[in-house]
């Protein structure tokens, strides 16, 4: 075979590996936009049904009853710890630095910003995920190898309602109640520590008119976008890959594992386009 022949043949076969891996590109993406379709139609159906009165029986609201226990409730401790060492490295040094710059009337600005619209949110979303994440797909998981679930469609008892509703409004309701406790817990102890150690104004009205200023209506819009969207994603995405495990209870640990990685992925990815469009 002469030269021109094997640059032909060269050229063949890097035509084919480009189309190989455009064609697999595009069955990826075709897959993960299933997939999103999917999570975004069994969250608006969730929605829709928890807006019915009569779709709340006293079994759903058992349920949802001991999920925010466990959601939220349990977890108070542990966003209470993170909050106050979260105070104490954050807000002080933004007070310190603020000082230092002369620029003390931006630490409102920067609180609400750093603390209340970014840190809040993720922290509290990141605590449940860990927490009741894989809680989810793992009890759930286990029902449905277990044939449970299939005893609970022959006694009359959806799976959406039963199963899936209550654990997704308990992980929004919980995600807003730890956000709004880390805030105000992160808030005070980092004032209170400032002004124990003289690296802060004592005068507690000056931080609280520096915080309450810096607030304005779009950033409780952002804020209630970033605690109730990622919170209710992870909630669907375990429910979904609890219920999804085909098999023994071998292939639970898997799906519980695809849940944690997705709903982390749902957080951070959440967190950044809403970022983006509040500072655009």
């Amino acid at each position: 075979m002469n030269d021109s022949g094997r640059k032909t043949v060269s050229q063949v076969s890097v035509c084919h590996l480009v189309l190989q891996s455009l064609a697999n590109v595009g069955r990826f993406v075709r897959t993960q936009s299933r997939e999103v379709q999917y999570l975004f139609a069994v969250l608006a159906t969730t929605l829709f049904l928890s807006a019915q009165p009569r779709r709340w029986r006293r079994t759903v609201r058992a349920m949802f009853a001991r999920q925010v226990l466990f959601f939220g409730v349990e977890s108070v401790r542990f966003i209470l710890i993170v909050a106050v060492l979260m105070g104490i490295s954050v807000v002080v040094q933004l007070g310190v630095w603020t000082g230092k710059l002369g620029q003390s009337r931006q630490l409102g600005p920067l609180l609400v910003v750093v603390v209340a619209r970014e840190l809040g949110p993720l922290f509290a979303n990141f605590v449940l995920i860990v927490r009741g994440g894989s809680a989810i797909a793992t009890e759930l998981g286990i029902m449905k190898t277990g044939g449970e679930v299939r005893v609970l469609q022959a006694q009359g008892l959806e799976p959406l309602l039963f199963l899936v509703l209550p654990r997704v409004l308990a992980m929004a309701l919980s995600a807003f109640c730890l956000t709004v406790i880390f805030v105000f817990v992160a808030f005070a102890s980092g004032y209170g520590f400032g002004a124990f150690t003289g690296l802060a104004n004592p005068d507690p009205t000056v931080f609280l008119n520096s915080v309450f200023k810096a607030v304005h209506p779009f950033d409780a819009i952002g804020f209630l976008v970033k605690c109730l969207l990622p919170a209710l994603l992870t909630a669907v995405i375990c429910c979904t890959e609890g219920l999804s495990v085909e098999g023994g209870v071998m292939q639970v640990p898997q799906a519980a594992k695809r849940a944690l990685a997705r709903s982390l992925a749902a957080l951070f990815l959440t967190s950044a386009v809403v970022s983006l469009l509040t500072y655009m």
